[in-house]
């Protein structure tokens, strides 16, 4: 068994309402690339983990087609939310509809044996140049929802902790972030986001630090290929 990571599939049905090739040459049939790489990589036995923009549905009911693509892939999949998930709704709701084909990472933590899968969304940087103070108030947010989840694994007696965010939780080498400081408190081996396509991937920190490895895994970035974390 072993826990992959991939990030911003960017899904608008079939055919797609919005192709991704409007972005670059090598966004051509992504959508088979991901599946070919994905039918050639994982088991029924592994776990992926989906960083987030995963359709461009603006509704939970509109979702469906993209939502039922992925769920015929071989694997589990843990979904959590990007900026463009528009179509993410309460909980309860996506547990509902879709809880048999998916788990939801949103406020809570997920095990894998005595792995813990943990997460959130995440949000800009204070270094960013536009970030405001109504930046600041969801940055803090989505620290203390990481927080929050890192104790559930905590609790849980983990012995690997993951975390996935959408977006990067630090850039710069050098950068702390309320995430990489949560990080390297409770111990985290592996953290895994994505949000960054094209050349911006290039000033995105992908290295090992302080006892965490991180990972950019946007799909554009890495040949439409998953991931291996563990």
């Amino acid at each position: 068994m072993s826990i992959y990571a991939i990030s911003d599939l960017h899904l608008s049905g079939e055919p797609p309402k919005k192709p991704m090739e409007i972005f670059g040459d090598h966004w051509l049939r992504h959508k088979d690339k991901v599946k070919e790489n994905w039918l050639a990589t994982i088991t029924e036995e592994d776990t992926v983990i989906i960083c987030g923009d995963i359709s461009w549905a603006m509704q939970l009911r509109e979702v469906e087609e993209d939502l039922m693509w992925i769920a015929q892939l071989p694997g589990k999949k843990i979904l959590m939310r990007g900026n463009h998930d528009y179509w993410w709704t309460s909980l309860k709701k996506m547990q509902d509809t879709y809880g048999k084909h998916f788990q939801f990472l949103q406020n809570n933590c997920i095990m894998i044996g005595t792995t813990a899968i943990c997460g959130t969304r995440g949000w800009i940087l204070p270094s960013s140049d536009n970030f405001t103070d109504d930046d600041k108030k969801i940055y803090q947010r989505e620290g203390i929802r990481l927080e929050l989840s890192l104790q559930t694994a905590q609790a849980n007696n983990a012995e690997h902790i993951i975390v996935a965010f959408h977006y990067p939780p630090l850039f710069a080498p050098t950068e702390q972030s309320i995430f990489t400081d949560l990080m390297e408190k409770y111990g985290v081996k592996d953290c895994v986001y994505g949000h960054i396509h094209g050349e911006n991937h290039l000033v995105v920190f992908e290295e090992e630090r302080c006892g965490v490895k991180y990972k950019l895994v946007s799909c554009d970035t890495q040949g439409f290929k998953l991931y291996k974390i563990v």
